[in-house]
């Protein structure tokens, strides 16, 4: 029976990832590498998140009314499902 994992291959950022990581370096390189791929990722969901914002049109205002609008999904409780 096979594992998960060797169903699964790694995809081109793991692969690149474990070329990196099969080197020995210091702690603080890794923590500096780290820091770089999640500023990487936070600047690519930031310049989705403005080009939805400039599609929509959105303003200050809407900003503000968002930022203050619960949009969660109510869920019922089991026995109020029965009804």
């Amino acid at each position: 029976m096979s594992t998960v994992a060797e169903r699964t291959p790694l995809s081109n950022l793991q692969r690149e990832i474990l070329k990196l990581f099969a080197q020995n370096v210091p702690d603080e390189d890794l923590i500096a590498i780290r820091q770089l791929i999640a500023r990487y990722f936070a600047e690519k969901a930031m310049d989705i998140a403005d080009q939805v914002w400039e599609t929509h049109g959105w303003t200050e205002e809407d900003a503000h009314r968002l930022a203050h609008t619960k949009m969660r999904t109510p869920y019922l409780l089991k026995d109020e499902s029965r009804h």
